[in-house]
């Protein structure tokens, strides 16, 4: 598993998980947030950024929303997000399908590899499909709201 934070500001490093992790709430906040995520974000934009994530239970975890509350400038809280939206996260609607294709040009043959050809793809991945990613991001936002208009 990877991690990664993009913005019209810049981008993180890839984060990966630690093989045969366990990725329960503790590991989620302690190493993935506070050791990494958190302090790359900051590199990239200082306090200038809005944290966004899925709800994946550690993600959810009381703990999590408490020291992201407290860590970030600002937070998308998990009662405002739809529970599997992948089409409002400018990195699952946009960026990993071109990583995607991009990795899997020809045929992988470990993960070791797989963590090299991510490495480079992430490396020479352009700020414009990223700016592009992000700016999208409010008109999918629209879409939805009106999508819940018209079912209420």
């Amino acid at each position: 598993m990877v991690s990664v934070a993009i913005s019209k500001l810049g981008c993180t490093q890839l984060i990966f998980v630690e093989p045969g992790a366990k990725i329960n709430g503790s590991y989620y906040r302690d190493t993935l947030l506070m050791q990494h995520m958190i302090p790359a974000m900051r590199r990239v934009t200082g306090d200038h950024f809005i944290f966004q994530q899925d709800s994946a239970p550690a993600h959810r975890a009381r703990d999590t929303i408490e020291l992201l509350r407290r860590t970030t400038p600002d937070f998308i809280a998990p009662y405002m997000w739809p529970p599997n939206s992948p089409d409002l996260n400018p990195v699952d609607y946009a960026i990993w399908s071109i990583i995607e294709q991009r990795v899997y040009e020809s045929r992988v043959h470990d993960n070791d590899e797989l963590r090299q050809r991510l490495l480079h793809v992430w490396r020479d991945l352009e700020q414009s499909l990223i700016d592009g990613a992000v700016d999208q991001r409010p008109i999918r936002l629209r879409w939805v709201i009106e999508f819940c208009r018209q079912k209420s």
